[in-house]
């Protein structure tokens, strides 16, 4: 089981997909940085409101006080300030509304399809299935080291307070991939509960592609932003 998920990360990751090679290799554009955080947002917006929903579902009470350290890792607590207060800062960073991003406007249709399909997907499947979707964390350290790097070394709104967003994950996502990859290696005991935790990965790095796929499409090539959309240098 713990090798099916981890072939599916070499596949399948976000990682590989073209954008991020484009940013990380520092060959994107003020304005295709821009589009990427705003739409990333989103996603990291509504991370808190998927581990609601997923800690809805269990009654194990050391189950939701282990899990809602998430959540705290995301809206913050006492003196951290948390993951979406540092996805903003770095908003600001690269010349966005910090209001007009806490607002979503300008997302692509599909970031909010793709993100709101993860949200619905935790609420309405099983609990074994809802916390194997987030095990796409096990992967997550590689990019953000990458990220880091190749924010560091080609664009110059990145310092560490403006990347600390992905050096905080650093420190922090492997105690919630240990809790939730224990939890899915002991409960998921039939074929048909692995299948399905594997199925709930895959469909968690599909979405995670699709919104690079919609940047891509959106400002890389042919570069059509869908009406309604951010688009770069407009006033």
């Amino acid at each position: 089981m713990r090798s099916a998920i981890a072939r599916i990360g070499e596949e399948r990751y976000h990682s590989r997909h073209p954008f991020h090679r484009l940013l990380h290799g520092g060959g994107a554009s003020r304005g295709q940085v821009q589009a990427w955080v705003l739409n990333r947002f989103y996603y990291q917006a509504s991370i808190p409101l998927k581990d609601a929903a997923l800690m809805s579902k269990s009654r194990d009470r050391e189950f939701r006080r282990e899990w809602r350290r998430r959540i705290d890792e995301h809206d913050g607590r006492g003196d951290n300030e948390g993951g979406i207060e540092r996805w903003l800062v770095l908003a600001e960073a690269v010349g966005l509304d910090r209001a007009a991003v806490a607002r979503h406007e300008g997302i692509l249709p599909i970031t909010r399809f793709a993100v709101d399909a993860y949200v619905q997907f935790v609420r309405e499947r099983s609990l074994l299935e809802a916390v194997a979707s987030s095990l796409t964390e096990l992967f997550a350290p590689k990019i953000h080291e990458e990220r880091i790097a190749g924010l560091l070394r080609h664009y110059d709104f990145a310092n560490d307070r403006t990347v600390s967003y992905f050096q905080r994950r650093l420190e922090e996502a492997p105690g919630d991939v240990e809790f939730g990859l224990d939890y899915v290696l002991r409960n998921a005991r039939s074929r048909a509960e692995q299948e399905a935790c594997l199925a709930a990965v895959r469909f968690k790095t599909d979405l995670l592609w699709a919104q690079l796929d919609g940047l891509y499409h959106a400002y890389v090539e042919p570069a059509h932003p869908p009406p309604g959309a951010f688009v770069p240098g407009a006033p």
